[in-house]
């Protein structure tokens, strides 16, 4: 289930898909905002995170996002919940931070998803949605080529 809401989450419109709860923003008017904020608009891949990034490709890193979100994000009280997203070393925690998907505070401020019950699987693939949309949108990501894995490919 993990890779398939990261597949939903790349797949997704740029504005709001039908289906997605009302109460969720519109994708455009959200990044508006975001721009908007002194605080969110300052992060920005470092060269470790859009290496990562360029490494393994969008997909996987996403498929990485699922999982955090579903650990540290989608429980009702997660633990340490406003503290729990490292600031760095990973390309989506960056994300998680510039979009306001890293705390259920944020998300509840940012997104209007409420705090105190669990995420549902189309809510937190919307959260996917957002840091899939961030990560497309920073210039490393955009020009860096994949570099082909010689055991896989």
């Amino acid at each position: 289930m993990v890779f398939s809401i990261a597949r939903l989450a790349a797949d997704v419109e740029p504005r709001r898909p039908s289906g997605y709860p009302a109460g969720m923003r519109d994708l455009d008017d959200l990044f508006a905002g975001l721009a908007r904020s002194r605080f969110r608009r300052r992060f920005a891949l470092g060269r470790r995170e859009a290496d990562y990034l360029a490494q393994r490709g969008l997909d996987a890193v996403l498929a990485h996002g699922a999982e955090f979100v579903a650990d540290r994000l989608a429980p009702a009280r997660p633990a340490n919940d406003g503290r729990q997203t490292p600031w760095r070393n990973h390309p989506i925690f960056v994300a998680q931070h510039a979009t306001g998907t890293c705390c259920r505070t944020c998300l509840a401020r940012w997104h209007r998803i409420p705090a105190e019950r669990a995420l549902s699987a189309r809510e937190q693939a919307y959260v996917l949605a957002v840091i899939a949309r961030w990560l497309r949108g920073q210039p490393e990501a955009a020009t860096a080529p994949r570099q082909p894995d010689l055991f896989r490919d």
